[in-house]
């Protein structure tokens, strides 16, 4: 009787050739992934033909002084961008540092044992629950409560530290530094969520091989743990530098939409997104062609930066690997 078992439970084990049925579905399932790979490219080339038709009068007219232009005066038929690419880039990589150092060690305290499992799901998802809240209500937070709530260090700061680049100007509104806090803010769910992803696909004998040699509790985290967890990291980054060139709404609202190059945190300052939001509705046809030129150098910014990161986390792949 235990030979008939043993010898039925081999027979089930023993591998076989795929039935008609199942390389179907495989044919199927393999043509719709590259049906909507090909349908994603061809969407953003119409993009791509649709804006770049609406913008070629402003290229052949403005060439690359377009982009080093500081200026944008629709009464006088001016027009350039570098204003708002410097606030674009300088908001983002502010936002991204304090969000990527608060977002990494959130996914740390939320995944290395710091808290209860049911307590840190709650955590959890006030943080995933972020990414949910409109961006409209995140301009309308940054100016009831950010703005009121950082005029008094910021008019300190200028005060005695006014020498100093990054407090030159004096704050009484919109600006700089509220955009930053308000940016770093709807930034974090993104670097959080996938940091955490990252740090839960490290196998667990990763970490006991790291206690098994001696290490402490944070010395382990820190030189096994986010080495071993950087690419996913890395990527948490990308995404959300990616997320942070393109916020549109919260940032013109209280960023100050002003056509100004400025290293102060508190000077008004202007994005591209936010350009194209408070200028597009009441654009006469010049500066409609214009803004669709502003508009595809966002477009081109944001796929050098992910395809720079890209690159730089297959290196590191790479480098890893070898």
């Amino acid at each position: 009787m235990a030979e008939l078992k043993l010898s039925s439970l081999s027979e089930k084990s023993i591998s076989r050739n795929p039935s008609g049925a199942e390389y179907a579905s495989d044919r199927g399932f393999r043509g719709l992934a590259l049906a909507c790979g090909l349908a994603m490219m061809l969407l953003l080339l119409a993009i791509l033909i649709i804006i770049g038709r609406e913008a070629a009068p402003a290229i052949s007219k403005y060439g690359l002084g377009f982009l080093t232009n500081a200026v944008w005066a629709p009464g006088r038929g001016e027009f350039g961008i570098l204003a708002e690419i410097w606030g674009t880039l300088y908001s983002s990589i502010l936002a991204l540092i304090i969000a990527g150092f608060f977002g990494v060690s959130i996914a740390i305290f939320l995944t290395q044992d710091f808290l209860p499992p049911a307590l840190a799901q709650v955590f959890r998802t006030i943080v995933e629950m972020l990414a949910a809240i409109p961006s409209v209500v995140y301009g309308l937070w940054g100016i009831f409560v950010v703005i009121p709530a950082i005029r008094p260090l910021a008019n300190w700061l200028h005060e005695h530290f006014s020498f100093i680049p990054l407090f030159g100007t004096s704050f009484g509104g919109p600006g700089m530094a509220p955009a930053v806090i308000v940016l770093a803010i709807m930034v974090l769910p993104t670097v959080a969520a996938i940091s955490q992803d990252a740090f839960r696909l490290i196998p667990y004998k990763v970490k006991e091989a790291a206690y098994g040699m001696g290490t402490t509790r944070w010395e382990a985290i820190l030189k096994v743990m986010v080495p071993t967890a950087a690419n996913g990291i890395f990527a948490s980054l990308v995404l959300g530098f990616g997320r942070a060139l393109g916020e549109t709404m919260a940032l013109a609202m209280i960023i100050g939409n002003a056509n100004q190059i400025s290293l102060s945190l508190f000077s008004p300052a202007n994005t591209l997104a936010s350009l194209l939001a408070s200028t597009f509705p009441e654009a006469g046809q010049l500066e409609r062609e214009a803004l669709m030129f502003a508009a595809l150098a966002l477009l081109f910014i944001t796929f050098i930066v992910n395809v720079a990161g890209t690159i730089i986390m297959s290196f590191a792949a790479k480098q890893q690997t070898t």
